[in-house]
């Protein structure tokens, strides 16, 4: 979820450049990269299930797929979206970047002068060369997703991989 979402914020950023929509956009980016995850996790487990009681508590707290298959799957939402926005984060701020960059160099003014309008060239040629340099750093967010799942498994009572580096980190700390 956060690849799509946080490219398409990052290109609308920079397409906005020094308008209202980028300075916006700019600022929730740099609060969500500035929160760390587990204090997001908490805040939205105090706010939506707590005060706002959409998600019931218990649901919240992580619950298994015994009962009811749509109360297990509803159990992910939060937990989703909390992995999901420091992704978010990083991906429309380096998107922004990169496209800015690119859309400011000397070939995108050839393309200009060859005949393509704004719009063609930004997508013909401005998006393609701005994402080269953001493709290897998903890989780096995947990574990023299973150690963020360690802190996130421990707020919502999921049992996943992140439980199992603990389990992994805490037998081999016991022996020398």
């Amino acid at each position: 979820l956060s690849i799509p979402i946080g490219i398409g914020l990052g290109i609308w950023a920079a397409l906005k450049k020094n308008k209202i929509t980028d300075h916006v956009i700019s600022t929730g980016v740099m609060i969500l990269i500035s929160v760390p995850s587990f204090v997001i996790g908490v805040l939205l487990q105090y706010y939506f299930a707590f005060k706002l009681n959409w998600v019931p508590w218990k649901v919240a707290r992580g619950t298994d797929f015994t009962n009811n298959i749509w109360i297990g799957l509803s159990s992910y939402i939060l937990p989703v979206v909390m992995l999901t926005l420091g992704g978010i984060a990083g991906l429309a701020r380096l998107t922004r970047a990169e496209l800015t960059e690119v859309l400011t160099s000397e070939f995108m003014l050839l393309c200009r002068t060859k005949g393509l309008n704004r719009r063609q060239s930004t997508i013909r040629h401005g998006i393609r060369n701005a994402l080269v340099p953001i493709a290897p750093g998903l890989i780096g967010g995947l990574v990023g997703i299973l150690s963020g799942a360690i802190v996130t498994e421990q707020i919502f009572q999921i049992r996943g991989i992140g439980q199992l580096y603990i389990t992994a980190f805490t037998a081999t700390s016991g022996t020398k």
